[in-house]
């Protein structure tokens, strides 16, 4: 399969929210988010259920209109690309695909409306591993297979961004690899992916940047090294206080921990530097563990692991949603 460069100019973010903002009623299920995807990477989009991820999806494809605030696609809204699947793949429900339809069918129909030649649709067939079963009708498909036809749809305009959602619900763990594989080389080639799922394990493996949103808000934005390595310093003086009182002095940030011990936004050798410089004299000194990306995850959501979902399982369900996949103009 080939792989467009972004179409966004140069300097133009691939995918852009600017200060998106979304109400239903009293409540703002979008509020006032702004985050940023560029060519070459594939950027993981978490946050608890209710967060607003996928109206944030919705907005970005244009199957939701936002309040306030722009969500764009190589600098324009997705509403007037002149031809959307040739810019952006979307999948945000697999099990949206009608399932009286054949697999190549189903890919026909979409390079059809996405102006791409009929060719199109065996070659992207082959591509996601669906060849020997190009003939069969996808309501006869397992979970995973459906899964894989709904990403042939989101590729099948050659598109220069891929948004998906939950893409690995149902897959094997060949069908996981083949995934990775698959994200990797688009974003290798100049694409941009971005990939919302509550499977933080996959996430972690898969993607190089992650936007975390709670409560329709941005929380973090940052490479994984930087969300899982990034920390502090814990530390504990004889007089917290006093402690205080200089770290407030030099605008350094912290949170108290416990009744004796801060976590300071500081190396461990610099908060030591200061604590000699202001004569604090610290009980206790070390850095901050935030561990993986579960940690991370719980910590900056304020959600336990116990309130995570559980995860699809192939052949787990029909499940239907009046969420569709996303095709170009359809």
């Amino acid at each position: 399969m080939t792989s467009q460069t972004t179409t966004a100019a140069p300097g133009v973010a691939a995918l852009e929210v600017r200060g998106v903002t979304k109400r239903y009623g009293d409540r703002a299920a979008v509020d006032d988010l702004s985050f940023t995807c560029q060519p070459g990477s594939v950027t993981g989009f978490l946050g608890p259920n209710g967060a607003g991820k996928s109206t944030t999806l919705r907005i970005l494809t244009g199957l939701a209109k936002a309040d306030a605030g722009q969500a764009l696609v190589g600098g324009a809204e997705y509403r007037s690309l002149s031809h959307p699947a040739r810019s952006i793949g979307v999948m945000l429900d697999a099990g949206a695909l009608h399932r009286g339809r054949t697999g190549l069918e189903t890919l026909r129909l979409a390079a059809r409306t996405s102006g791409m030649p009929a060719a199109r649709a065996d070659e992207v067939l082959e591509t996601v591993g669906l060849a020997h079963a190009g003939a069969k009708r996808v309501g006869g498909y397992s979970y995973g297979m459906r899964q894989r036809l709904g990403i042939g749809v989101a590729l099948i305009g050659d598109p220069a961004v891929l948004v998906l959602d939950e893409p690995a619900n149902g897959l094997d763990p060949e069908g996981i690899r083949w995934m990775r594989r698959l994200l990797r080389s688009f974003a290798d080639a100049g694409g941009t992916v971005l990939l919302s799922s509550h499977q933080l394990r996959e996430v972690q493996a898969t993607v190089d940047r992650m936007i975390v949103i709670a409560g329709g808000r941005l929380v973090r934005e940052g490479t994984l090294d930087e969300l899982t390595t990034e920390g502090g310093t814990r530390v504990s003086a004889l007089d917290l206080k006093m402690l205080r009182t200089a770290l407030d002095a030099h605008g350094i940030a912290y949170e108290q921990r416990s009744e004796q011990e801060l976590e300071v936004s500081l190396a461990p050798e610099d908060m030591g530097r200061l604590a000699l410089r202001e004569q604090i004299v610290l009980t206790a000194l070390g850095a901050t563990d935030h561990g993986g990306l579960e940690e991370v995850f719980f910590s900056l959501t304020g959600q336990s692991e116990s309130e995570q979902p559980s995860p699809v399982h192939a052949g787990s369900g029909d499940d239907e949603s009046t969420v569709p996949v996303g095709v170009g103009g359809s």
